[in-house]
């Protein structure tokens, strides 16, 4: 096999990192597109230099691709859920053996703080075992009929899925969309996000080395034309796409045409709310935890942060200080605590949401400004200074849209059932939080709020056993939990009749 592309972050630091192999995978080899046109730079978000040139898949790539997971699958889904299950779990060995490399190449291609990196790599180490565990438990039903007759289900796989990932999480959004798939006998194409095309293919060769079928796991590198080409090709059974709430309608209009299965992640604007006899510590630890992991670049970011009248200036004296002291900078560092957004143009769209909060009549208490490390490699780089804005009011810009930046818009409130009724109030419904010592209004609120999830006491703490997903405009579909394996397989009846058939004619 060739050299990984791993060995090539050895002895790496920020700005020095420089990939020439070939960024697409199928076939158990890494490869070269037919046409290396319309190449596109991929930046370091740290440095501002380019890492690499992405040439974007055409039909034939396409084609071969999906064309090796296809063969892949036929072998696969023939073998039993415990042979899948150990070849899964030499990949969970795999991924935890290289942690700390997987982990600084997410942060060269992201611009993530390399402490979180390490999560990422470690929940998608669990993500594998727990489906590896899966695998063997897959079986169907039995129904007595009358007359001695009966009938069996069977849960068996889709075939040939594609997964299309986004920019904050690509290693671990490799692994939550192929692990269940793969556990069920599917085969998957995926596609990374174009800014972020490095992790994602170091998963292909994890799996090449613990024995899949080659071809099994396809990594095709591109935009929205190669997003298309996956989504209209008649051999995709299904298609699981994390990202933008416009790019997933245009996904779903797609998938539609071949009545393909798709699971939607997509935006959201959550709402945390902080009830004034909550534990304020944990309330302020959960509002920096809801807003600010990734650079604020997470999709169920409680980003409208409700707080209670009374506990307001508490809250903001103790929020501020704390965001004011979080570490900026070389995100490979141990200390830092936030580096940079994933690109020049998301970053100018944050800055720009915090101007237009001030003209709107925000007040940024800390940050919302360019931030220039005084290291002179990280002088390019992508970073802003945390914001915190008070003075939030529900119609603001700020406070409607998704940001997906380091910016905390914080709003008072008075009443349970104002802030409920204020909170469902949004087309989003990915998550939402609450913090109080009183457990009859936790639930009661929990209850009440219209998302797919919702923290008590707590907030983004979302291990592999729990199902993750959105109500309305945040998609539909689960990922993670014990339910996903049904969003990756299909039912099949099968009637056995032990007597004569009953003739009417």
């Amino acid at each position: 096999m060739a050299q990984s592309i791993l060995d090539t972050t050895s002895g790496a630091s920020t700005g020095t990192l420089v990939v020439t192999e070939p960024l697409n995978f199928w076939a158990g080899k890494r490869v070269k597109p037919r046409e290396e046109k319309n190449a596109e730079p991929v930046f370091e978000p740290a440095t501002g230099r380019v890492l690499c040139q992405l040439v974007p898949c055409g039909a034939e790539d396409v084609e071969e691709a999906i064309q090796s997971a296809h063969s892949a699958y036929l072998k696969w889904s023939k073998m039993s859920g415990m042979e899948r299950a150990r070849v899964m779990l030499e990949a969970a060995r795999i991924i935890r053996e290289r942690r700390e490399k997987i982990a600084k190449l997410e942060v060269m291609n992201n611009g993530k703080c390399i402490t979180e990196a390490l999560v990422d790599v470690d929940v998608a180490c669990q993500t594998m075992e727990f489906y590896a565990g899966m695998a063997g438990t897959l079986t169907g039903q039995h129904i007595q009929l009358p007359g001695g007759a009966f009938a069996y289900t069977r849960r068996e796989a889709l075939g040939v899925c594609v997964g299309i990932g986004a920019f904050n999480y690509p290693f671990q959004i490799s692994v939550t969309k192929s692990a269940p798939a793969l556990a069920c006998g599917n085969a998957m194409v995926f596609k990374p996000s174009p800014m972020t095309p490095l992790t994602a293919l170091v998963m292909a060769e994890i799996y090449k080395e613990a024995g899949v079928p080659d071809g099994l796991f396809c990594v095709v590198q591109g935009g929205a034309e190669t997003g298309t080409l996956l989504c209209h090709h008649p051999k995709v059974a299904k298609v699981s796409f994390t990202g933008s709430v416009p790019t997933g309608k245009k996904v779903m209009e797609m998938s539609a045409k071949g009545v393909k299965q798709v699971t939607l992640e997509l935006g959201g604007k959550s709402p945390l709310i902080i009830f004034k006899d909550c534990d304020l510590e944990n309330a302020i630890r959960g509002a920096l935890m809801a807003n600010f992991l990734t650079q604020g670049q997470v999709c169920c970011n409680g980003t409208r942060v409700f707080v209670q009248r009374e506990i307001m200036p508490q809250f903001l004296e103790e929020v501020v200080k704390r965001t004011k002291a979080i570490s900026v900078g070389d995100p490979l560092l141990d200390g830092t605590r936030m580096g940079a957004l994933i690109s020049k143009p998301q970053l100018d769209k944050a800055l720009g949401f915090v101007t237009k909060a001030k003209k709107e009549g925000a007040k940024a208490l800390c940050g919302g400004d360019p931030f220039v490390p005084t290291d002179p490699k990280l002088k390019g780089g992508y970073f802003m200074s945390p914001c915190v804005l008070e003075n939030c009011r529900d119609d603001m810009t700020c406070v409607k849209e998704e940001i997906f930046g380091p910016v905390m818009s914080v709003l008072s409130f008075d009443s349970e059932d104002e802030v409920i009724q204020r909170a469902n109030n949004t087309t989003y419904g990915l998550a939402s939080g609450v913090f109080t010592r009183d457990i009859s209004r936790a639930h009661r609120v929990a209850e009440r709020l219209e998302a797919g999830t919702c923290f008590i006491n707590n907030y983004n703490n979302s291990p592999v056993e729990m199902p993750f997903g959105g109500y309305k405009m945040s998609g539909f579909g689960r990922e993670n939990g014990q339910v996903t394996i049904e969003y990756y397989s299909q039912l099949k009846t099968v009637v056995v009749e032990l007597g004569d058939v009953e003739n009417h004619f």
